[in-house]
């Protein structure tokens, strides 16, 4: 018996030492760091940067959670009542931990297990699980946290008064969907800030925190009304509402505002390109009080170069192009001809990702259309049929003086289609053509020098014979004609009579990163380049032989007012050409504007502004580009399917001109029908100096000379008792330099 009752006495004792043990080791830290008051008054909330364009317009943020900071005068005394009497109806009298609350748990939760008593946390527990979150102990986790959180709820009530608690709170709390604080969720489910929300707006948000996703608005509508509901006849319950007034506001409907954020905004993929460039920004300022800036948490201000109007005048004339021209591919795929391709490449490619044995699986996903998002449930072979046939676009603009980069559309739709277009490498096609040009220009031609437009068999380059674009041949062209008439045969002569070495310098001198191999179909545009790199390139010509550098940001500043970054948008000094070439370029590219490949932009879309202009089509009409340029702005465009295999099957709508040309036209018309962008964008080209002007006033076309047509008889003589022509007569032919003019 005496040895019963010392085991029952050991017992209790323990039981009696474990509470204390265990608080011991609770402040000890034992279960991590317990933050003290000093901890609690240096807590800021992890807040978003702000992304501006140049005018200092929202344009987008960068967070770890969506987060935008208010103060408490800023919230509506109903939304107070609406959040104490749903959750916490005597957070004015307890500090910090309420043991009514704890009292009702216990008996009716634990002992009753009554689980619709609801729970004992206070909003000061809340917001103390807010600030520090939770942590896993294993089985003790849910103890421990909860200790810890009703110790801190004590802390942060001798630390803080009432309204800083609920200032802090109201901060913090989550909301779903990555967003935290009431002011972003007032911004994201009705377009108003705090102060401007109604009872029963404030209702629903405070509904959403018995669980964001269940009762979320926009997902499950039914359930946030019925719990709207709840929430005002809690605040009629505790004397917030009068009877007829919680009757009328249960009975009004839901009625959300997005501001017609459809989870895109007006410069997405710019936005991801600016992270890029402020993270190598940041991590080259160096540390600040101990940690490097951090543009999700740090509240930074990122000031771009981006002129939003201009990026929406963009933005516009990819809807109204693209639209039309996405509904004329998927036709010309709905034939009997086109549906036997389509599937054709549908099944190369699942074969080539392996998702052959899926074919036929059903998935349900978000498809995009230009007349909005569609949900639908599809067959994964049709998913990826439907991906390959959107056309995909990228639009750059930017000042060829500075580099500074004004309009940026990465793409169709960031949300399903997040792959930057304007980074992204295809077949520049006659775009390339003014490179060679340029060399010749540098090397001492003349824009009046003739360039035979024979038709021509190169044996030593697997029998190549490259044709005109309309099959015509004979004759000969002035350079000028011959480029702005993007005419193929002159500039595979012109190629053959340079020297490689001098168009892979100037090519890599102006910032295209393809290598270049010695092949003449190099002179159609087989090489590889992206929008940003062609822009880079054609401004060089506009601004007078410079190179420049794409530029986004303007400046970064820290919350606290410090220049973190500022950027002075000088105008580029590296030379690449001579100012003689990027002027007779300019002058030949006004003229394919004007008469050339590139003139329906003002023959059929009324740009009426000076402008340089150049077309590209690349095989097949794989892809379509487009490039325009003044002294003041570069556009360069690009259209084209995801895979070169999918395509219009002629120039009718595949052509550079009908495909890409429209977004830059549609584009400069916009800018010229608003006096402010017109005013920044539109400027005159200079004229030519005396030393060359007349430069170009020659017959485009001329016919062959006598003495001309009798080499061609001698040539056609030579060539029949040999096999293969020298590869060094077709680079340096005597008589093309003898015979130029």
């Amino acid at each position: 018996m005496k040895k019963t009752i010392n085991i029952i006495v050991k017992v209790a004792l323990a039981a009696a030492l474990l509470p204390v043990l265990y608080t011991i080791a609770l402040f000890l830290g034992l279960f991590g760091h317990l933050q003290t008051k000093d901890d609690l008054r240096a807590f800021r909330n992890a807040e978003a940067s702000l992304v501006l364009s140049s005018e200092g317009e929202l344009i987008g943020k960068y967070f770890l959670q969506e987060r935008t900071n208010t103060t408490i005068g800023q919230v509506p005394a109903h939304l107070i009542n609406a959040l104490t009497a749903t959750e916490d109806v005597r957070f004015f009298e307890h500090r910090g931990v309420d043991t009514r609350s704890l009292f009702r748990v216990l008996v009716k939760s634990v002992l009753l297990s009554n689980r619709r008593s609801g729970g004992g946390s206070t909003i000061t527990q809340q917001l103390a699980k807010n600030m520090y979150g939770r942590k896993d102990y294993g089985p003790l986790t849910i103890p421990v946290n909860k200790s810890r959180e009703a110790i801190l709820a004590y802390r942060l009530e001798s630390t803080f008064d009432k309204q800083e608690i609920l200032e802090l709170y109201l901060n913090t709390v989550p909301f779903g969907e990555n967003i935290y604080g009431v002011e972003t969720a007032a911004r994201s489910f009705f377009n108003k800030t705090t102060n401007l929300l109604s009872v029963e707006e404030s209702a629903i948000l405070v509904g959403m925190l018995k669980a964001n996703t269940f009762y979320n608005p926009r997902i499950n509508p039914a359930n946030a009304l019925n719990r709207r509901n709840i929430v005002l006849r809690q605040m009629e319950r505790y004397g917030h509402l009068a009877p007829e007034e919680t009757d009328s506001l249960c009975s009004l409907p839901l009625l959300l505002d997005n501001g017609g954020f459809d989870g895109g905004g007006p410069a997405d993929y710019f936005l991801a390109a600016v992270r890029r460039e402020t993270e190598t920004i940041l991590s080259a300022t160096g540390d600040h009080g101990g940690k490097r800036w951090d543009p999700e948490t740090d509240g930074l201000i990122i000031t771009t170069t981006l002129d939003l109007a201009l990026q929406k005048a963009a933005l516009g004339a990819f809807r109204e192009h693209l639209k039309s021209m996405q509904g004329k591919l998927v036709e010309q795929y709905r034939t009997p001809s086109g549906t036997k391709t389509i599937n054709q490449i549908t099944a190369a490619e699942m074969k080539r990702m392996n998702l052959e044995k899926r074919a036929g699986e059903r998935v349900r996903q978000q498809l995009f259309t230009w007349n909005g998002y569609v949900t639908d449930t599809v067959t994964v072979s049709d998913s990826l049929k439907n991906a390959l046939m959107l056309l995909q676009a990228g639009l750059i603009a930017l000042e060829p003086q500075t580099g500074a980069v004004r309009a940026w559309v990465g793409g169709i739709d960031y949300r399903t289609q997040p792959y930057d277009q304007i980074l992204a490498g295809r077949q520049m096609a006659s775009l390339f053509k003014p490179v060679i040009y340029a060399v010749a220009f540098e090397e001492g031609y003349q824009p009046c020098d003739y360039l035979l437009n024979d038709s021509i068999t190169l044996s030593e380059y697997d029998g190549w014979s490259p044709e005109n674009y309309d099959h015509s041949f004979g004759g000969r062209y002035s350079m000028a004609a011959a480029l702005a008439h993007s005419l193929n045969l002159p500039t595979v002569s012109l190629w053959l009579s340079l020297d490689f070495d001098l168009i892979d310098s100037l090519w890599t001198r102006m910032g295209f990163a393809f290598p270049l191999e010695n092949n003449p179909s190099l002179a159609l545009g087989t090489a590889g380049a992206s929008i940003r790199e062609a822009a880079v390139a054609y401004s060089a010509f506009a601004n007078g032989g410079y190179r420049i550098t794409p530029r986004m940001i303007a400046s970064i500043t820290a919350p606290d007012g410090t220049v973190i970054y500022q950027d002075s948008l000088t105008a580029g000094s590296m030379r690449i050409l001579t100012e003689r070439s990027a002027l007779l370029i300019n002058a030949i590219l006004q003229k394919a504007a004007g008469e050339g490949t590139g003139a329906s932009v003002k023959s059929i879309y009324g740009v009426s502004s000076p402008l340089a202009a150049k077309t590209g089509t690349s095989q097949n009409y794989a892809d379509a580009w487009f490039a325009a340029y003044n002294p003041r702005l570069t556009v360069v465009a690009r259209v084209g399917a995801s895979l070169q295999s999918v395509h219009f099957n002629s120039g009718a709508y595949g052509s550079g001109s009908a495909l890409a040309l429209p977004l830059v036209a549609l584009t400069l018309r916009q800018v010229e029908a608003d006096p402010a962008l017109s005013g920044k964008y539109i400027a005159p080209f200079p004229p030519l100096p005396p030393e060359l002007a007349g430069a170009l006033d020659c017959p485009d076309f001329r016919d062959k000379s006598l003495l001309q047509r009798i080499f061609d008889i001698f040539r056609k003589t030579e060539s029949q008792n040999t096999t293969e022509q020298q590869p060094d007569t077709l680079r340096k032919p005597f008589f093309r330099r003898i015979f130029r003019k």
